[in-house]
């Protein structure tokens, strides 16, 4: 939520970090939607969170992986102008952004999170 309101609000001093400023020139328009498909992704985990309704949970844990693999694989790739501690650094939260939401998946997948029937909770959905 915080990328994504910093790139929408404040595109230009995103393009200053020196992380994003070793790319083309600066896009605002392009920054401006990357940072709004950003802070809309927020909603969707906030509303997963704030209702644990399943389906949501579930949604909003594909689509987070599922616009996190492209940036991934893209900053992977263009890693040249950082030093090494640099690099990790920018590519770690990157990483995390990719496998927690998996991770947070299985238990979600399989019910366990939601104490469904078969799950490993108490058997019964909370009334």
């Amino acid at each position: 939520m915080v990328l994504g309101l910093w790139i929408l609000l404040l595109p230009e001093l995103f393009w200053k970090w020196h992380c994003a400023s070793h790319q083309r020139p600066c896009n605002e328009h392009l920054l401006r939607d990357f940072g709004g498909a950003g802070l809309a992704l927020a909603v969707v985990l906030c509303a997963a969170v704030a209702t644990m309704e399943r389906r949501l949970v579930l949604t909003s844990l594909v689509a987070c992986p599922d616009s996190s693999v492209a940036r991934l694989l893209f900053h992977a790739r263009h890693l040249e102008p950082l030093s090494a501690g640099s690099a990790a650094g920018f590519m770690a939260p990157l990483g995390t952004a990719v496998l927690l939401p998996a991770a947070l998946g299985w238990p979600a997948a399989d019910g366990t999170a939601f104490g469904e029937p078969g799950s490993a909770g108490t058997g019964r959905r909370p009334e």
